[in-house]
C-alpha cells in the first residue's frame, strides 16, 4: 500500500511529548527499583529527553511534573531545554503525594486542605507562565474507600469550585486538561472516574477546558476509540496519555499490550481531525524493569507505526462499504491498513530528517547509556518515592 504525500506530511508533522518522570526511578506500589545512570535533576531529565528526540525526530517537548521537577528558575530551565533542542511542554500537578491529601485534595472535607491543593494548582499556572507552556494537566486521586465516608455530591461541588478558580487563572492561550481514572487509590468512589464526568465539568467551564484520555484508565473491555470519537465530535478532546495495560493502570510501553487498539484509536483521531497540535499526544509511562530511554524510544516508534497504518486507511473505500452496509468489506479496509508493514516508510522519513533509520540501534551505538552511568555518580536519583 503506497504512502502518498499527505501521509508523509502528516507523519513529518507528528509530535509526541515525553514525560520527565519516565526517565527517573519508578516501580510498583510495593517497591521503587533503582537503575544506574538515572537523572538526578530536572536538567538531566531534559538531557535524556533530548536524546529520544535526537533519535526519533518527533519528541520535541518534555512534560514537567510539579513538585518532582521544581526548580528556582523556570525560565532558566526552559532555556536549558532549548539549548538541548527541545522545549518544555505540559505542566502536570501533583495533589496526591502529601499526607494532608489522605482524604482528598480539592474535594477534601477540610477547607484548609482544599485551599492548600488549590494554591498548588495555581502555582502550576504560574510555572506555565514562566516556561511558556500551553497545557495544565489535572489528575486527582480524590475519592472515598467506604460507603458513608463523605457526601458524594458535596465532593463534586468542591471539585467544581476548584476547577472554576483554576480556569479563571488561565491565560488566553492556556488550557486545562482534565484527566480521569476509573479507580485507584480510591476504591468506593472516585471523584473523576470516567470521561463523562470529566466532560461534564469541562462543559461547565468553557472552551479552554478539555478532557485528556489515558489509555490505562478504563474498565476492561471499554471501547476507548468510541470515547475518542465522541470527544473529538464535541470539540473536547484535549490530549492523550499513551501507555499499555493488561489489567488496570499498568503504565507499560505504548502499543506493547494491544497494538491493534492503538491503531483503532489513531484511526478515530485521524477521522475526527484530531491529528494536530490541538491534541496533546504524550506518553505517560513508568519503566520499572526495562532501560528507560530505549523503552521511551520504542514507545514512540509504536505510536508512529500505529499512526502510519491509520493514515493508510482507504477512507473513500471505507465510506463506500459503510454506505452499502457491506460489513466485511468495511472491516477488510481497516485490516488491510493494519497489516501493512510501515517500518520501511518510517525509516525513509528518518533518513530524510538526517537521523538514523533505526532509532534503537542508533541509541545503543551512541554510548549515552554508558556515559550517564559513568557521569551520574553521587547525589539523589530522581524518582517518585516509596
Amino acid at each position: 500500500m503506497a504512502a502518498g504525500p499527505e501521509v508523509r506530511a502528516a507523519l513529518r508533522a507528528q509530535a509526541v511529548e515525553t514525560p520527565s518522570w519516565a526517565y527517573g526511578n519508578s516501580g510498583t506500589r510495593f517497591k521503587v527499583f533503582a537503575q544506574q545512570g538515572v537523572p538526578r535533576t530536572p536538567q538531566e531529565k531534559i538531557d535524556d529527553a533530548s536524546r529520544v528526540h535526537a533519535h526519533t525526530g518527533v519528541t520535541p517537548s518534555v512534560a514537567l511534573h510539579i513538585p518532582w521537577d521544581r526548580v528556582d528558575d523556570y525560565a532558566a530551565l526552559a532555556e536549558h531545554a532549548a539549548s538541548r533542542g527541545v522545549r518544555l511542554g505540559t505542566v502536570n500537578s501533583n495533589v496526591f503525594q502529601d499526607d494532608d491529601y489522605r482524604l482528598g485534595s480539592v474535594t477534601h472535607p477540610d477547607a484548609a486542605v482544599r485551599r492548600k491543593a488549590l494554591d498548588h494548582l495555581l502555582e502550576c499556572v504560574d510555572i506555565m507562565d514562566a516556561t511558556g507552556s500551553r497545557d495544565l494537566k489535572l489528575w486527582f486521586a480524590d475519592g472515598t474507600n467506604y460507603p458513608g465516608q463523605d457526601d458524594i455530591a458535596a465532593r463534586q461541588d468542591r471539585l467544581a469550585e476548584a476547577l472554576r478558580a483554576v480556569y479563571a487563572r488561565l491565560g488566553e492561550d492556556q488550557r486545562m486538561l482534565l484527566e480521569y481514572k476509573l479507580f485507584e487509590p480510591a476504591f468506593y468512589t472516585t471523584d473523576v472516574p470516567d470521561w463523562g464526568t470529566a466532560h461534564a465539568h469541562c462543559l461547565q467551564l468553557g472552551p479552554q477546558a478539555q478532557v485528556v484520555v489515558d489509555t490505562g484508565h478504563h474498565a476492561p473491555g471499554t471501547n476507548i476509540e468510541f470515547i475518542v470519537a465522541f470527544l473529538l465530535r464535541a470539540g473536547k478532546l484535549g490530549g492523550f496519555d499513551f501507555n499499555s495495560r493488561f489489567y488496570a493502570d499498568d503504565d507499560l510501553m505504548a502499543g506493547a499490550a494491544d497494538p491493534f487498539q492503538l491503531f483503532r484509536i489513531m484511526h478515530e483521531v485521524i477521522g475526527g481531525g484530531g491529528l494536530g497540535p490541538q491534541t496533546a499526544f504524550m506518553l505517560d509511562q513508568c519503566h520499572n524493569i526495562e532501560p528507560k530511554i530505549p523503552a521511551v524510544i520504542r514507545s514512540v516508534m509504536n505510536v508512529q507505526e500505529a499512526t502510519a497504518k491509520a493514515l493508510l486507511v482507504d477512507r473513500a473505500a471505507l465510506t463506500a462499504a459503510q454506505t452499502d452496509g457491506d460489513v466485511l468489506a468495511a472491516n477488510a479496509v481497516l485490516m488491510d491498513a493494519y497489516h501493512t508493514d510501515v517500518r520501511p516508510l518510517l525509516a525513509e522519513l528518518r533518513e530524510e530528517w538526517g537521523i538514523d533509520p533505526d532509532p534503537m540501534a542508533a541509541y545503543r551505538r551512541s554510548g549515552w547509556a554508558e556515559r550517564t552511568v559513568a557521569e551520574r555518580v553521587g547525589g539523589t536519583a530522581a524518582g517518585w518515592g516509596a
